[in-house]
């Protein structure tokens, strides 16, 4: 796509595609080890959470299609492939985790880490005036932090 048409300066907006696709990576990262957590979740809060893991990789699976399809209105490729994904994941892989403190942790971490990618894009969008990507990455970074809070107030 012609950047001219969306009125946005071609390079930066090569790097914010980048950097879209790093949140891509790190956000299907994200929902597998949310599958993961639904799957595995033991104990006497495993009805709650159970319930709780299966929104929560729900709505990451909208993000995920949100995301790549920021990166095509951009004129980018979305990443697609696992080998690319784990090439640009910054989070910790959740493999086996039965526990429910630990696997809120986990999500805690993880939105933490989506939260600076997200950050990061919101800032570069913003200086150079792309609506588009900066509205998304706010309103993600506020359902994250609300999420966080969340998960905080069930560890205690």
């Amino acid at each position: 796509m012609n950047m001219k048409i969306l009125g946005l300066p071609q390079t930066e907006t090569k790097e914010n595609i980048e950097l879209l696709n790093v949140l891509l990576s790190n956000f299907q990262v994200y929902y597998q080890n949310l599958r993961g957590l639904h799957w595995n979740i033991r104990g006497k809060r495993f009805f709650e959470l159970h319930v709780k893991f299966e929104e929560l990789y729900n709505q990451a699976q909208l993000r995920i299609d949100e995301i790549a399809e920021r990166v095509l209105t951009l004129g980018g490729t979305p990443l697609h492939t696992f080998e690319d994904y784990l090439k640009n994941n910054k989070l910790k892989v959740a493999k086996n985790i039965t526990n429910d403190d630990e696997a809120v942790e986990m999500i805690v971490q993880s939105l933490a880490e989506l939260l600076v990618i997200e950050r990061d894009l919101l800032e570069r969008a913003g200086a150079i005036n792309d609506e588009g990507t900066n509205s998304m990455m706010s309103d993600l970074i506020t359902e994250q932090e609300k999420q966080i809070w969340m998960m905080q107030a069930f560890l205690g």
